[in-house]
């Protein structure tokens, strides 16, 4: 594979690496997918349809290009909510705008922690209408961009591409098709030095998503790793690496460890994850593809 198409979108740099050239047209068509999929979903824009949860307490249904979208997110984001007792939830974008990741990126934070409100308390979620009671801001960004790779994965196949890799900056989607299987190694970046690798992964295919805290990291221990039943950022693990079949899934749970083990997740989804504590010690699940270094 040759790398194809290099752009920035949501805030991330992204590379599509593609067996067979990449034409305009399906150039044109990933890029009108992630422009309606960000003015649905980011919380950083005013003119965003999230956005109107934030302004008053609402009844919408989501839009038609965005309904099945709503509906996986929002049913992940629930399963990984009981699973994590309220930790991961989407409901915590008041939380980061106080501590400073906000629509400006002031990263100053405006005031001590404020913990999300509980799902049940603010908002129903019938599979086509959100209905909320009070104003709250969603932000998607434990499972988003996965997804978002996901949708970029489908439009790659329906114009005749069945290899490929997909890297938005630490979401990796890999696919082979027909061919034969053609793994690829990822390293698995040290969360305190970036020079250095804690292991390696083989993906032959599926997916890869890792989160770190030393990403998105600004003033006095702040991150974007935030438990939401506090609103504080984690302490306990400093880095997360997933695979999964989907994006989705995988980029969901490498926020979902940050708050609790693999065996606990594993009772509601399929994946394989390697974490490292802030300890500096390291845990692995037995089917994680890939290798430790000691």
């Amino acid at each position: 594979m040759t790398t194809t198409a290099r752009f920035e979108a949501i805030g991330t740099h992204w590379e599509l690496d593609t067996a067979l050239p990449l034409d305009a047209a399906t150039g044109e068509a990933v890029a009108r997918r992630i422009e309606s999929y960000d003015a649905t979903w980011s919380r950083f824009r005013p003119d965003s349809f999230v956005s109107r949860f934030a302004e008053s307490g609402v009844s919408l249904a989501f839009p038609a290009d965005a309904a099945a979208d709503a509906r996986a997110l929002l049913a992940c984001y629930r399963t990984l909510y009981d699973a994590t007792a309220g930790a991961v939830t989407p409901f915590v974008g008041a939380s980061l705008e106080r501590l400073g990741y906000d629509a400006s990126y002031t990263l100053a934070a405006r005031g001590p922690a404020l913990a999300a409100p509980a799902w049940d308390e603010v908002a129903t979620w019938d599979g086509e209408v959100l209905s909320t009671s009070r104003p709250v801001v969603i932000d998607i960004g434990a499972a988003g961009k996965g997804r978002l790779v996901d949708l970029v994965a489908d439009i790659l196949r329906a114009h005749g591409h069945e290899s490929f890799t997909i890297d938005a900056s630490g979401d990796l989607r890999h696919e082979h098709g027909a061919d034969a299987p053609s793994p690829i190694r990822i390293a698995l970046e040290h969360p305190y030095d970036p020079r250095k690798a804690v292991g390696v992964a083989t993906i032959t295919e599926g997916a890869l998503c890792a989160s770190a805290t030393n990403r998105r990291a600004w003033g006095d221990g702040l991150h974007h790793v935030i438990d939401g039943r506090t609103g504080e950022p984690t302490r306990v693990v400093a880095a997360t690496w997933v695979t999964a079949p989907d994006a989705m899934t995988a980029d969901a749970l490498a926020t979902g460890l940050f708050f609790a083990d693999h065996t606990t997740l594993a009772r509601s989804f399929a994946f394989e994850s390697v974490r490292m504590l802030t300890s500096g010690l390291a845990d692995r699940s037995s089917g994680f593809p890939g290798e430790l270094f000691t």
